[in-house]
C-alpha cells in the first residue's frame, strides 16, 4: 500500500484526519472499494458503484465567490449564480469538519495536455471510488511529477456533508458546489454525483484559458492518419463520444479540450461515456474500453456473475462509465494534434425538423454557435426525464463563466485564420419521433471527414436556410436527408418548423445588445 505522503499537507487546514492514502494505484483502490462496501465488480472487471439519490449533475447548486478581481469577469445570473464570502467560509468550515476523524483520499492530477497550458488540480474526498473516477478522468502525473507537485487548484469534496442551514444562507438546497477563484478552491457537498468534480474543474478551464486567450471547449476530438482534426461539438447524450471513437481515427478525447495556437489538447486523461442501451456490435469500442480500471455508474447487475444489463433504466438513463483513455486502443498518445480541418456541431432536435447534416457558412457557424440548440437529454440533470428543448450557448454554456461571446470571438477568429469547415449534425428525431439511427449518422460524419460531402448536390431548407445534400454514401435511404420527407403531413411540417425557428429567433435576441460584432442573426432561420 502506497505510503508517500502529499507535498503541503499541512496547508490543507483539516485536523484530526486518519489515514491519507494518496494517489493510489488502481489495484490498491479496488481493494479499498471491495472492503468497504463501495463496488461490485462487473463480469468484465468492471468496478460498479451507485452514485446514490444524485444521478446527474445539481446546476442549481453551483455558486461563485462573489469578490473582486473575478467578479467582474464572471457573468452572472442563473447560471453563475453569487454566494457571499461569509457564507462559502461557513460551509467551507463544515467541509473539513467532514474530514475529521476519517481516512481521506488525495489524488494529485493534471487537467490540460499542453505543458503551456495544463493546471495541476488536487481531489481529496473520504471515498475511494471517487478517487477511482479522478485518476479515471484526469491526466496522471508520473511519480517523477508527484515529487514536486504543487497544486494550481484544490477540489474537497465532503460529498457526506450538507448545508443543514440552506434556507438562512438563501441557496437553493442543503447540496452545494462552490467555486473561490481567488483562493484557488472550490467544495462539494451533499452530492456523491463524480461528474460534479469533472465539470467543476471544466468550469475552472472555461475561466482560466479564454483570458490567456486561448480557447476552452465543451466538444470531443479525434485525428485522421493525414492529421486532419476533427472535432465534435455537443451537450451530454448528443453523441460526442460515441461519434469521435472511431477506428479509423485517433482519439485526442471525448469531451472538454483547450485550442491554442499549437492546436488542440485535451484537458483530460480519460472518458466518460453513457451506457444505456449499450450494444457491442453498435459501438465496439465504448463496450471494450469497459474492462479492469473502468468504474461504471448506477447499472444494473443481472446475476451473481456481475453480467449488466445496460437497458435497464430503473435506477437512472444516466448510466454511465468512466475509464483511462488507453482502454481505447486507437487513442492519440499525447492528447494533443494541430489545428482542426472540420468542426461539427451536434444537435438533438426534439422537433424532427433540422436535417441530419448541413453545411455552414461562418456566418451560420457563429449563429449556431451561439444558439447551441440542443435538447437537454433525460437523466443529466435532477428532474430530467424526458427530452427537453434548449438552447446552451457554446454546446455547454451550464460550464461557462464568461459571457458566451467570448467564445465566440474566439472561435470565430480560429475559422477564419485556420480554413475551417464547419457542420451542423442532427443525432435526434425525425417526423416519427424515431431517434437518428448510429449508422446514419456516422454515415454522414464519414461523408464529412473523407470530404465527398463537398461533392455532393445541395438542396435548401425552407425558413433556415441550411443547405443539405441529396444524397451521401452510406446512407440507406437519402430522403431522410430531407427532414420534411420524415412527416406524413406538409402542413404540420412547415408549422413546426415555424415554431422551432421562433424559439431561434427569441432566443438569439439575447445577443442583440452586443453591438454589431455579434449580429449574427441574419445567419439564422427567417420568418
Amino acid at each position: 500500500m502506497s505510503t508517500k505522503t502529499p507535498n503541503a499537507l499541512e496547508e490543507l487546514g483539516l485536523e484530526n484526519i486518519g489515514n491519507v492514502y494518496y494517489n493510489l494505484s488502481y489495484d490498491e483502490l479496488q481493494i479499498h472499494e471491495m472492503n468497504k462496501n463501495e463496488c461490485k465488480i462487473s463480469s468484465t472487471g468492471a468496478a460498479i458503484c451507485d452514485t446514490g439519490i444524485f444521478t446527474g449533475r445539481s446546476p442549481k447548486d453551483k455558486y461563485f465567490v462573489n469578490q473582486a478581481p473575478s467578479n467582474q469577469y464572471i457573468s452572472w445570473g442563473d447560471i453563475n449564480k453569487k454566494i457571499d464570502k461569509e457564507i462559502f467560509d461557513e460551509l467551507f468550515h463544515f467541509t473539513k469538519n467532514e474530514f475529521s476523524g476519517k481516512d481521506i483520499y488525495i489524488m494529485d492530477v493534471f487537467t490540460g495536455a499542453s505543458k503551456d497550458s495544463r493546471k495541476s488540480i488536487r481531489f481529496i474526498s473520504e471515498v475511494a471510488w471517487q478517487a477511482h473516477f479522478v485518476k479515471n478522468m484526469f491526466i496522471r502525473p508520473t511519480e517523477e511529477e508527484l515529487e514536486d507537485f504543487k497544486p494550481d487548484f484544490i477540489v474537497y469534496n465532503a460529498c457526506k456533508t450538507t448545508d443543514r442551514k440552506w434556507k438562512e444562507h438563501g441557496l437553493n438546497s442543503e447540496v452545494f458546489v462552490c467555486f473561490n477563484i481567488e483562493e484557488n478552491i472550490s467544495i462539494i457537498g451533499g452530492t456523491w454525483y463524480g461528474g460534479e468534480m469533472k465539470k467543476g474543474i471544466f468550469s475552472m478551464m472555461n475561466y482560466w484559458l479564454p483570458l490567456e486567450g486561448k480557447l476552452s471547449m465543451h466538444c470531443s476530438a479525434n485525428v485522421g492518419a493525414d492529421d486532419d482534426v476533427c472535432l465534435f461539438f455537443g451537450l451530454s447524450g448528443t453523441g460526442k463520444t460515441t461519434l469521435s471513437t472511431d477506428p479509423n481515427r485517433a482519439l485526442i478525447g471525448d469531451d472538454e479540450h483547450g485550442w491554442d495556437d499549437n492546436g488542440v489538447f485535451n484537458f483530460e486523461g480519460g472518458c466518460y461515456a453513457k451506457v444505456i442501451d449499450l450494444k457491442e456490435e453498435s459501438e465496439p469500442e465504448i463496450f471494450g474500453a469497459i474492462k479492469k480500471n473502468a468504474l461504471l455508474e448506477n447499472v444494473v447487475i443481472v446475476d451473481d456473475s456481475g453480467l449488466v444489463d445496460y437497458s435497464d433504466k430503473s435506477k437512472t438513463e444516466n448510466t454511465r462509465v468512466s475509464y483511462p483513455i488507453e482502454h481505447i486502443a486507437n487513442h492519440k498518445d499525447n492528447l494533443q494534434a494541430g489545428h482542426p480541418k472540420n468542426i461539427i456541431f451536434l444537435t438533438y432536435d426534439a422537433f424532427g425538423v433540422i436535417p441530419p447534416v448541413s453545411k455552414l457558412t461562418k456566418e451560420q457557424a457563429m449563429y449556431y454557435f451561439l444558439s447551441g440548440y440542443t435538447a437537454k437529454v433525460a437523466g443529466t440533470e435532477r428532474g430530467i426525464t424526458e427530452p427537453v428543448t434548449t438552447f446552451s450557448a457554446c454546446f455547454g454554456e451550464a460550464f461557462l463563466p464568461l459571457h458566451p461571446t467570448v467564445y465566440a470571438k474566439l472561435l470565430g477568429e480560429k475559422i477564419d485564420k485556420h480554413g475551417v469547415n464547419v457542420y451542423l449534425v442532427n443525432t435526434g428525431l425525425n417526423g416519427q419521433g424515431k431517434r437518428m439511427s448510429i449508422k446514419d449518422t456516422r454515415a454522414c460524419i464519414n461523408g464529412i471527414l473523407n470530404g465527398s460531402i463537398n461533392s455532393a448536390e445541395f438542396d435548401t431548407l425552407d425558413i433556415f436556410n441550411l443547405q443539405f445534400p441529396k444524397s451521401l454514401d452510406g446512407i440507406k435511404d437519402n430522403a431522410i436527408l430531407n427532414p420534411k420527407n420524415t412527416w406524413d403531413s406538409e402542413e404540420k411540417f412547415n408549422d413546426t418548423l415555424n415554431q422551432l425557428a421562433k424559439k431561434f429567433i427569441e432566443n438569439f435576441e439575447r445577443y442583440n445588445d452586443n453591438g454589431s460584432e455579434f449580429d449574427y442573426s441574419i445567419a439564422g432561420p427567417q420568418i
